[in-house]
This record gives C-alpha cells, structure tokens and sequence, in this order.
C-alpha cells in the first residue's frame, strides 16, 4: 500500500491502518460527502516525534479534528460566545458568535460521521449520516421547545428547507452552470424524483393542518383537530423517511451512491481514516455537547438579537441562523457544482430538505408530544405557501435531468423574494401558528379535549 505510507499506525487504536475500498467508498450516499472540500491534508511529521503514545496519539486527533479544516478560523467564537455569556456581554454579541461557533462544528460532525464510517461499514454510516447530518437544526429545535418558543423551532426549520432548496441548489446550479459553460451538465433523474415526491408528500402533511384551521370553523373548535392531525401526519412522515433509508441504503442504493472520480477521469487514491474508531466516537459526543451549548446560546438570545438589530425574529430564523449554520455543507454543495460533480450536489442539497422536512420536522412534533407541548404542522399561510412554491419550483427545476446556469439563477431569485418577503414581515411570535393559542389561552380547555 504505497499510497498509504505517509499513513502512521499510532493514529488508530486497533494499531492498523485500514482503507476504504472501491466498493465502500463508491457506497457513501452523496449527502455523506458535504463538507469533503473543506477538509485539509495535515502534516504529523512533528507530531509523529513525540514520544509518550497517548499524548502523540492526543496531538494527532487535536490535530485532525481541529485543525482539520478550512473553517478552523472559526473556532476561536466557541470559547468567545461561552466568555460572553458568563461574563454578561450584550446578548446580541452572544448571538452572533454562537452562530460562528456552530459553522465548523456542523462541519466536523459530517466529517466524524464519515470516519466512524469506515469501521461499521457504508450501511451503518449511512444511518448515522441520516440522524447526525442535521443535528444543528434538530438541537436548535428542542432547545426552543423546552423553552415554549414554538415560533422559533417553525421558522428555523422551515429556514433549513428553503434554504437548501433555492439558496444551495440554485447557487449550485447557477454557479456549476457559469463555470462549465461548453460543457453538457447533467445528473440522475431518479434521485432527484425520489426526493421531489418525499418533498412533496411533505408539503401535503404541512399543508393540511394549515388548510384546516382556515376552513371557515371557529379557531377553538379546530385546535384539538389540527393537533391531533398534525400528529398523525408526523408519524407517516417518519415512516415514510425510513422506507427512505430501506430504499437509499438497502434497495436501491445505486441510486444514491457518490462516483468520486479525479479531473483526469481516473478514480482517486484508496482513503484511510485519520483518527480511530473511539476517538471519532469520542469527539462526535463532544461535538454534539459543544453544539447544544451553542444552540442554548441562540435560543436565548435570538430575540434580544432582533430587537437590537432592528430585525424581525422571523428573517433571524428562516434566513440568517440556516445561512451560517451550514455554510460548510452549502459551500461544499457549490464547490462540487464548480467541478461538474452535479449528482453530489444535488444530493447534498435535496438530501438535506428531505431529512429535515421527513425527520428533524415531525421528530419535534413527537418530542413536544412527550414533553406535554402542542405543537403542530401550522406554518401560517404565508410560511406554508412560501414552502410549497420552493418545492414545485425545485420540481419543474429538476424534471429533465440536465442543468444550467439559468435554472439557479431562477431559484436564486425565489430565494431573494422569500427573504425579503421576511424582511420586512413584523409578525409576532405569538401568532405563528395554532400551537400558540394553545399553550397560551386555550392549554387547559386543549388538554381537557385530548385526555378524553
């Protein structure tokens, strides 16, 4: 193994260097490989020399985990963001920082993902992949339903979606169009279809409970109804999503598999973890413990941040907190446009709508259900019409199989209405959304209903 020389033993604890094969590696769904442009190659000679083995073995991980990366810069507004929450800065400085602090965590969890991966094989790392691959957005999300701010968890996921569907893609496809302009771009149908339809079986579960309360009966008649439903479609959602994963691991995982090739047509080098299976699972929990205190962070603080800024808590939600919590895996997403790679694109964007729309969304609304708060799938009319416009205008973007530079700039220019449509919106967060009136004025008459 001539190409894993420079590979050094000590890195991982089983003492083996072990490689990741044709087959596995051609194995990883597109959506495993966001953030892989981000990555940087690092140089252990000086490493290598220090002598006591765990502490070697320490600096190795530092510096792979840490340094890593292209977004290391930013990793000096974790311990800023902490500083000024104990000492009592503005709440707007902890705000912002937090949000630096989450881009290069969100990062460096696909990237322990992808390393605990070649242990447990494509399979399980795919599942990993579909429950890890979004935690900023999930842990966002559960902070704010401990803390009954509703409004917040439905604008910053609905966010998440919009964003990948017109911000991602539509950069990608604008920006992969622009720099291969003679050369033909095209990509699976097929895995842009399965997503499409996911998406729209989504729309669906989102749509109705919107639909229902707006049916002409007295909002308190239509409370428990639109709880109740919203429930329902959460659990068909998520059964829907793992059909998906039987059908994205399992069935036909052809459809989804990433074909790394090099600029020159040839395939790339065999690739080797670079840290051991313990410490990426190590690191992974670590990352998630520094993420939630993060996210903690802007939960709390998102409001103080409006009112400082002169900016509505919605913008805040839907367009800035998704913007920089995943810059990394949307400029990854446009990076591989840039080189043609428009299946890994597509799959990164889609893929992420999908698991936020038929996961990380009813997974809320199964936990609030545990956790005795009403939340439901009412997204208001203008949240639920903005949704359903991205998705049939991602739909008829996607329908041919070729791409280029117009299409992203359509989607783009969606993306540029919806913003400023939040922009200059002033709704109150106690009015987005039937879960509110029931945990405010109707929470006693509600339980009443549903108990019996």
């Amino acid at each position: 193994m001539a190409s894993n020389s420079h590979q050094e033993p000590w890195l991982l604890e089983n003492g083996n260097v072990k490689t990741l094969s044709k087959e596995m590696r051609h194995g990883r769904p597109h959506h495993y490989m966001s953030s892989s442009s981000f990555r940087k190659k690092s140089d252990l000679k000086l490493v290598s020399k220090v002598p006591i083995t765990c502490l070697r073995q320490l600096l190795a991980n530092l510096q792979e985990v840490i340094l890593g990366t292209k977004l290391s810069v930013l990793f000096p507004a974790i311990p800023l963001a902490i500083a000024a929450e104990i000492y009592g800065f503005g709440r707007p400085w902890v705000f912002a920082l937090s949000l630096l602090g989450l881009t290069p965590l969100a990062e460096r969890v696909s990237f322990l993902t992808e390393q605990i991966a070649y242990y447990t094989g494509p399979t399980v790392g795919g599942l990993l992949n579909a429950t890890c691959g979004n935690a900023t957005e999930l842990i966002i999300a559960i902070f704010a339903l401990s803390e009954h701010k509703i409004a917040i968890v439905k604008y910053s996921l609905l966010g998440s979606i919009l964003s990948n569907l017109l911000l991602v893609l539509g950069t990608s496809l604008f920006c992969g169009g622009i720099a291969n302009l003679r050369r033909e771009q095209k990509y699976d149908r097929r895995q842009a279809d399965v997503n499409s339809l996911l998406l729209l079986l989504a729309l669906l579960c989102h749509s109705l409970p919107t639909l229902f309360r707006h049916s002409g009966a007295l909002p308190e008649l239509t409370v428990v109804p639109t709880i109740q439903l919203s429930r329902a479609s959460s659990i068909v959602m998520l059964l829907a999503y793992t059909a998906y994963l039987v059908f994205q691991l399992w069935t036909h995982h052809q459809l989804f598999e990433a074909q790394e090739e090099s600029e020159d047509g040839a395939e790339d080098e065999e690739e080797v973890p670079v840290i051991g299976f313990w410490s990426g699972f190590v690191w992974l929990v670590g990352m998630t413990i520094i993420i939630a205190l993060l996210s903690e962070y802007v939960v709390a603080t998102i409001e103080d941040a409006s009112n400082s800024w002169g900016l509505s808590v919605s913008f805040l939600s839907i367009i800035l907190l998704p913007i920089i919590g995943n810059a990394a895996e949307h400029a990854g997403a446009v990076i591989f446009a840039f080189k043609n790679k428009m299946d890994i694109s597509l799959g990164v964007a889609l893929g992420s709508a999908t698991q936020i729309a038929m996961f990380v969304v009813p997974l809320c609304v199964v936990v609030a259900w545990m956790m005795g708060i009403h939340l439901d799938l009412d997204f208001n009319i203008l949240e639920t019409t903005s949704l359903a416009l991205s998705i049939i205008a991602t739909a008829f973007t996607l329908q041919d199989g070729t791409s280029h530079y117009m299409k992203g700039l359509v989607l783009l220019l969606c993306y540029i209405v919806i913003a400023t449509c939040f922009f200059v919106s002033k709704t109150p967060l106690q009015t987005l959304g039937q879960a509110n009136i029931v945990n405010s004025g109707l929470k006693m008459t509600t339980e009443g209903f549903l108990s019996t």
